[in-house]
């Protein structure tokens, strides 16, 4: 019998609701430094070595420090991250209006059984606003900001992730104890962001970190579209839908504080 009550659930957004990084960013970085007539592209296996470095500016400057042509005082390669990363923005969104990023397959049917049992949505990303807003604006109206009791990105915090002051801030606006709420995160750093701030979180592996490391989560899967393929396994009885719902995931909160944890 399930004990839990989820009240609120809180979404990552690059790698959860759509593999922005793999289909967007990357792609509109490079696009980026050929606008500016720059030689520098990130194929896939660089792109996923900077993505160990939470923000996109901070990448760009991570980067920096290895092109022999990068400017060579700091306050121009600062210059010159701020122009790049509005520029890929731009192409960012670009990319979302023509329909190349699509949401990942489960996402929008688990937002609509939170919206239809009253479980409270929320944003937690370190992601830009308009990023967020380009996207969820694409895929669920102009009006998407509604659907959401918490939305907390990039620009209002400090620290990006993994440190939790992007959760202590979503976790204030719902104004709710931690173990009420459960985030979907795909990143070990994402993760660690949730678990410094005491909120119990579901994986949904993405293309970028199917292969990661990671420690603390409630369950690991493949994504919410399939309920083969998790850790700890969901049964599958012919009478239960085939993607994940908030009934699995109350299950797996029940089972997770079920467990004895020692410090």
């Amino acid at each position: 019998m399930l004990t839990t009550r989820l009240d609120a659930l809180l979404w990552d957004v690059d790698g959860v609701l759509a593999e922005t990084e793999r289909d967007g960013h990357r792609v509109a970085f490079n696009q980026a430094f050929e606008a500016c007539g720059l030689p520098w592209r990130w194929d896939d296996a660089r792109y996923g070595e900077l993505l160990r470095i939470s923000g996109g500016r901070e990448r760009l400057l991570a980067d920096m420090a290895t092109q022999p042509d990068a400017p060579a005082l700091s306050q121009d390669r600062e210059a010159l991250a701020r122009a790049l990363h509005a520029r890929k923005n731009t192409f960012h969104a670009q990319r979302i209006a023509a329909g190349a990023i699509p949401l990942r397959d489960g996402v929008l049917e688990l937002m609509q059984e939170c919206l239809a049992r009253g479980v409270r949505m929320g944003i937690a990303s370190t992601t830009s606003r308009a990023n967020v807003d380009a996207l969820l604006r694409h895929h669920l109206g102009a009006a998407w900001q509604g659907l959401f009791a918490a939305i907390v990105c990039g620009e209002d915090v400090q620290l990006k992730k993994p440190d939790p002051e992007v959760y202590v801030k979503a976790l204030r606006q719902l104004g709710d104890g931690p173990l009420q709420v459960v985030a979907i995160e795909d990143s070990p750093g994402g993760v660690a962001a949730a678990r410094a701030a005491a909120v119990p979180v579901l994986v949904t592996r993405s293309a970028y970190f199917g292969d990661a490391a990671i420690a603390g989560a409630i369950a690991i899967g493949p994504g919410l579209h399939d309920r083969r393929g998790w850790r700890p396994a969901l049964a599958r009885d012919g009478r239960s839908p085939v993607r994940i719902g908030l009934d699995d995931i109350e299950a797996w909160v029940d089972r997770w504080e079920a467990v004895p944890r020692f410090a």
